[in-house]
């Protein structure tokens, strides 16, 4: 295999979250076969591929992807979208949702099995926990509650448009009106916002350049209630004032499933692709909506973190509260993911591989068991707490919850939407965590994890097990990282008792993933 040629082989197998391993057989100058493996992002299990060898090596080469030649056999469905294959949103809508389910399971499992391979080499450690399924999410289509679009063109020179980057691209934009996995609003929007600055030329931003004036178009939408928070993100380098209050009146004038509840302008002049703002102004409506989930109410506004699959987020959360409640799960086992669809395929019937709470009781529905069972006791320390979500969701049942959560505004969102409950046995603290669990005064009974992509900090990580507390839930979007803090806690004496996953993303590699762990020895 040389750098630069270009090589067909069959994938063989795909690691999370998009990493696919092809076999290629060629024949050396005796005419003996010799196969390779080499590395190529994007492409599914089974599928024969056309890639450029990028790196070669002799232990592990890596590809570029340049065309899938044939589909793989577990491709029997059709996608939902129209761009599928040019847009870089989702990749895995050709696989039935069941044969998604089963991938995605089979990958967190393999990562977590891997790191009891290693303690058990060196430590004598072995794998001794109860897998409780991959939970599917209640919606396949329509599920997400938040999209960032950019402006561009889908070629170079070609017209405004906005969408999505093009699948392998970080510059061509494939338009995203008709997206399967937002609302219709959200397509309604799209093309009443392309149409009129197409119409007026106004140029989009260029990433390369830093000119041109349209940047991005940030769309939010309540589950609960419908409503529709828009803001349109651009530069100052043109006074766009005057377009920006008609494009209001045409987006106040569409008919929606839900309604609009605000239209905002924000002004970013920073040099980065990234959604953010120096200056914001309401151009009509307000600047937030209210979200409801698990019978509690969350205050959403254009940069607060909230879950982007509110269904999915219930799901989650209420498999996170029966780890901590120390509830018995069904033990359904690895080859558990059977889902059910209805007559347009769109949600689950059944939801998941167990019935899954109502929302109405959540908060309020607990048994005298569950509140009784001396858990009204606890102190519970959420880490990574974001905007207070899970913690608002522990706190009915807990004496107090402690939230930590080095975002500011997150903080400041956590403390008003505990307001709005009327919790009374919250404390938001801003902060990092590693520095800032040294100055609280109060001892966990429970600890809940819910840390960034990367994972712990491995001082924060050893400060978390020092406190030796007798349970705790961590919960992840990203098992690599994962499995790195698993090895550290089971090292010194914690042990992964239950693992569950729950699909937050539908037709994409992402897939969340919950474990509990129990304190059998302290450290080492």
């Amino acid at each position: 295999m040389k750098k630069g040629n270009i090589y067909e082989g069959i994938v063989k197998k795909v690691e999370f979250p998009n990493k696919a391993y092809v076999e290629v057989i060629e024949k050396d100058e005796n005419g003996n076969e010799q196969k390779t493996l080499t590395i190529v992002k994007g492409a599914l299990p089974g599928q024969k591929i056309k890639f450029r060898a990028k790196k070669v090596r002799k232990d592990k080469s890596q590809g570029i992807l340049l065309e899938v030649t044939e589909k793989s056999p577990l491709e029997t469905a059709e996608p939902m979208c129209s761009r599928f294959g040019k847009c870089g949103g989702c990749s895995y809508q050709t696989l039935p949702y069941e044969k998604q389910l089963e991938l995605k399971r089979n990958q967190v499992l393999e990562i977590i099995d891997n790191v009891y391979k290693t303690l058990d080499s060196s430590l004598g450690i072995k794998k001794d926990y109860i897998y409780d399924g991959i939970l599917p999410s209640p919606e396949i289509k329509g599920y997400r509650n938040k999209m960032e679009f950019s402006f561009g063109d889908e070629y170079k020179g070609g017209p405004l448009t906005l969408g999505l980057h093009k699948k392998g691209s970080v510059h061509d934009i494939v338009n995203a009106s008709g997206c399967q996995i937002v609302d219709d609003d959200y397509s309604k929007v799209i093309d009443c916002i392309v149409e009129y600055f197409r119409e007026k030329q106004i140029l989009h931003y260029n990433k390369n350049t830093h000119q041109g004036v349209l940047r991005h178009l940030l769309v939010r939408r309540a589950v609960s209630t419908g409503e529709l928070l828009v803001a349109l993100v651009t530069s100052s380098q043109q006074d766009i004032s005057e377009y920006v209050s008609e494009v209001s009146e045409k987006l106040n004038g569409l008919e929606y499933n839900g309604k609009l509840t605000g239209f905002i302008h924000i002004i970013n002049d920073g040099l980065g692709d990234v959604v953010k703002s120096d200056r914001m102004h309401i151009i009509s409506g307000k600047d937030w909506f209210t979200e409801k989930i698990l019978g509690l109410q969350f205050k959403i506004s254009p940069f607060s973190f909230f879950q982007t699959n509110t269904k999915g987020a219930e799901v989650l959360y209420t498999r996170a509260r029966d780890y901590v409640l120390g509830r018995e799960m069904a033990g359904v086992g690895k080859n558990s993911v059977s889902v059910e669809l209805d007559a347009k395929n769109s949600r689950i019937d059944g939801v998941c591989l167990e019935k899954t709470a109502d929302s109405s009781d959540i908060v309020d529905g607990y048994s005298e068991t569950e509140t009784n069972a001396g858990f009204k006791d606890k102190v519970v320390f959420d880490l990574y707490s974001g905007t207070g979500t899970i913690a608002q969701i522990i706190a009915p049942v807990a004496k107090k919850v402690i939230g930590v959560e080095i975002v500011e505004e997150a903080v400041e969102a956590a403390k008003e939407n505990a307001a709005i409950n009327g919790l009374d046995n919250c404390e938001f603290i801003a902060g990092d965590v590693l520095k800032v669990i040294d100055e609280i005064d109060e001892k966990p009974d429970y600890i809940i994890l819910d840390p960034p992509r990367e994972g712990i900090h491995p001082k924060a990580i050893r400060k978390i097990i020092d406190y030796g507390v007798e349970n705790i839930v961590y919960i992840s979007c990203k098992p690599t990282s994962l499995s790195q803090d698993l090895a550290t806690f089971e090292t010194f004496g914690y042990h992964v008792e239950r693992v569950s996953n729950v699909d937050m993303f539908p037709g994409t590699v992402h897939v969340e993933t919950i474990v509990k762990l129990s304190l059998k020895n302290k450290g080492l």
